[in-house]
């Protein structure tokens, strides 16, 4: 089947969804995350994987964690750098968003990293940027993240080794999370046996079940047993009428404390894409707590990132 990802040898021509991807192509990006992580253990933070490449950031939305980390990333790989100042560019005077990217391949762009409010926004550019600039989709509207998801399941090797053994709980607002989507489709492709999902029936896709989830709407009974347990805002920028009653009534139903955590294996990790809202879908104490690997995340998602960008730029193949 063909896939717009992909170059005609297999390999990763633009990274846009974890969906369709195959396995050995998430495993190589882990892999090739795991040597930038051990090089920086033994002091190497820079390389040239990316010396002569132009990389442009386009966040049509706001980000920290993610605009961030890939500018340290890019940096670290002696890219040329440019973040676009949407909100200072000409797509504020009415330039369409292929305009804006052509100009930019003028400029000499080898790759395009994208945040859109709009699904299918990063989709659109890479059908159309010329041979050889890649596209990689740093959160499109509510349809997919992909380097959160890969960062994720490098979190989770590292913690808990092969995914073949592992039952995976992701708590909270699942209907408008391009992170779970992006995360049930990596964990299932990595070979994870069971993948639940723990929310009330508003705020689940129709379709959810069909992605070979297990659905539950009681968080203690969804959170027994677990390796790990990933939590996720309400993302209340992206709901259309009052699909709950409060944030705190959430909080008392679905909110993750220490007394639920103690229903997980008693090594169980939790994790957190970020921005958490502290007092709704998880406790300050669950948060700072020794089972919480939130921080290591984001320091994981600068080694993952490097790895996703030095493959598209054919760096080492």
């Amino acid at each position: 089947m063909y896939n717009p990802q992909l170059n005609s040898h297999g390999e990763l021509a633009h990274l846009l969804t974890i969906e369709g991807l195959p396995a050995r192509v998430l495993r190589q990006i882990l892999d090739r995350a795991a040597e930038y992580v051990t090089a920086g253990e033994q002091g190497v933070k820079k390389h040239n994987d990316l010396a002569g490449k132009s990389v442009f950031n386009l966040f049509f939305e706001n980000s920290t964690r993610t605009r961030t980390t890939f500018e340290i990333a890019q940096k670290r790989l002696s890219a040329d750098v440019f973040s676009l100042n949407i909100s200072a560019s000409s797509t504020a005077k009415g330039e369409t968003l292929l305009d804006t990217i052509h100009n930019l391949e003028a400029m000499g762009a080898d790759m395009f990293v994208v945040r859109h409010s709009e699904s299918g926004a990063p989709f659109l550019i890479a059908r159309h940027v010329r041979p050889g600039v890649a596209v990689v989709n740093a959160g499109d509207g509510r349809h997919a993240h992909p380097t959160q998801a890969l960062l994720d399941m490098y979190t989770i090797r590292h913690y808990k080794g092969d995914f073949q053994n592992l039952t995976v709980a992701i708590v909270g607002d699942i209907l408008h999370s391009r992170v779970a989507r992006s995360q049930i489709h990596a964990l299932t492709t990595l070979g994870c046996p069971e993948v639940r999902v723990i929310a009330p029936k508003t705020l689940l896709p129709r379709d959810v079940e069909q992605m070979g989830v297990r659905v539950f709407h009681d968080l203690d009974e969804g959170l027994r047993g677990v390796d790990v347990v990933v939590a996720l805002r309400l993302q209340n920028e992206r709901m259309n009428g009052a699909l709950l009653p409060s944030a705190n009534e959430f909080n008392k139903y679905y909110g993750l404390n220490e007394a639920r955590l103690a229903l997980a294996k008693p090594d169980a990790i939790v994790m957190h894409p970020g921005p958490m809202n502290r007092g709704v879908e998880i406790d300050t104490p669950v948060a700072d707590g020794k089972q919480a690997v939130i921080l290591n995340q984001v320091t994981f998602g600068i080694a993952v990132r490097m790895a996703v960008t030095s493959i598209l730029s054919g760096a080492r193949a």
